[in-house]
């Protein structure tokens, strides 16, 4: 029926009361007029003075995680505590690497006249029947990259003389080396994560004598085996069939190496310490280690090379060398690379000991 009131007013065109009208009942609601309603809120939008800072979230993320944050803080100050105390140089409880237990068997002293090298140096230098001595630093397994890396975070200051031994492998790049000396840790790698093989091994060690002492009727939670300390020394002559053995296993793995493949890391460590030394006004020397002259089991292809790079450099450096690759018979091996120790290693400390009274023993490298 046309004109009758419905009591609505018309719609607009968009299907909506007018939009006066859409106002007033939208102050309606709570009793106001749109004036006193204050302004809308942006359709789709949020009130952004409602949103909490940046703080408050914060804070609100640190309440919510409070737990995981805390065992997070103590086993940061549980670790740096551990670091502190170094349980791995202080206590006979846990393994030692070559160059912690230089340190030890010196007192803790971290500097001195330097004889550094690797298991040949530690197996051939006598450092107590030495008339000159010298800190034997032989290190299983090192070459002139440890070297670098002690010198650079200065875990070692060489004294008034550094003396190199090299021998066969002493600069093998990839030579597999121990790999908790402490110049591979890095500054973000927690100290039980870096040494948990050995926390783990005194860890089991500890619950095995602690069950035991259980099953005893006892408690004890304080016996241990205290670890090796001593280094490797060599004593006594491998038969024919071992040598052969380690001859094969060396010319598999290292003898395809070349001056320029194998061989260039450890060549331009060599060069950085010389370097390193000039600036420290440090006296060098360089010791060819013997090397077992049996002719059934030559050294590797890349030996006579190397020595020919090496005494270049050394030269150009004005280092002085002392020569022993083939000043012992193989009567004073004890295998292909060390000296036996009752036999070439009394010999081979005589032999230093002579070098170093000569005034050709030690100059100051030469900067080029």
């Amino acid at each position: 029926m046309t004109g009758q009131f419905t009591g609505m007013p018309p719609a607009s065109a968009d299907g909506l009361p007018p939009r006066g009208d859409r106002h007033k009942r939208a102050g309606a609601a709570d009793g106001k007029s749109p004036a006193e309603a204050g302004p809308r809120k942006p359709e789709g939008g949020s009130d952004r003075g409602n949103k909490p800072s940046v703080g408050g979230r914060f804070f609100r993320a640190v309440r919510a995680n409070a737990f995981v944050l805390l065992l997070l803080a103590g086993f940061l100050t549980l670790d740096a505590a551990l670091a502190s105390w170094d349980p791995m140089t202080n206590s006979e409880r846990f393994y030692k690497e070559d160059f912690t237990k230089t340190i030890n068997h010196h007192g803790g002293s971290t500097s001195g006249k330097l004889f550094f090298g690797n298991s040949a140096v530690a197996g051939a230098y006598i450092e107590e029947q030495a008339e000159i001595p010298l800190v034997e630093m032989g290190l299983s397994y090192g070459k002139l990259t440890d070297l670098k890396e002690i010198l650079k975070q200065e875990l070692y200051t060489p004294r008034d003389l550094l003396v190199i031994g090299i021998d066969e492998h002493t600069m093998l790049d990839e030579l597999p080396t121990d790999p908790v000396y402490p110049w591979f840790r890095k500054w973000y790698q927690p100290y039980l994560y870096f040494y948990r093989d050995y926390f783990l091994d005194s860890g089991k060690e500890w619950v095995r004598n602690f069950w035991n002492g259980l099953r005893e009727g006892r408690l004890d939670v304080s016996s241990y085996e205290p670890r090796w300390a001593d280094k490797m020394v060599y004593y006594g002559h491998l038969d024919e069939a071992e040598l052969r053995k380690r001859w094969e296993k060396y010319e598999k793995e290292f003898g395809r190496y070349t001056v320029e493949d194998g061989l260039d890391d450890n060549i331009a460590a060599l060069e950085w310490v010389l370097q390193e030394a000039g600036r420290r006004d440090l006296p060098v020397s360089v010791i060819w280690m013997p090397v077992n002259p049996d002719p059934r089991f030559p050294p590797q292809s890349y030996w006579e090379p190397l020595r020919r790079t090496v005494n270049a450099m050394l030269q150009r450096y004005g280092v002085p060398v002392l020569d022993l690759s083939s000043k012992f018979p193989k009567e004073d091996f004890h295998d292909l690379v060390h000296l036996e120790r009752t036999t070439g290693a009394p010999k081979f400390t005589k032999e230093v000991d002579a070098w170093l009274r000569s005034p050709a023993s030690s100059s100051k490298p030469s900067s080029t």
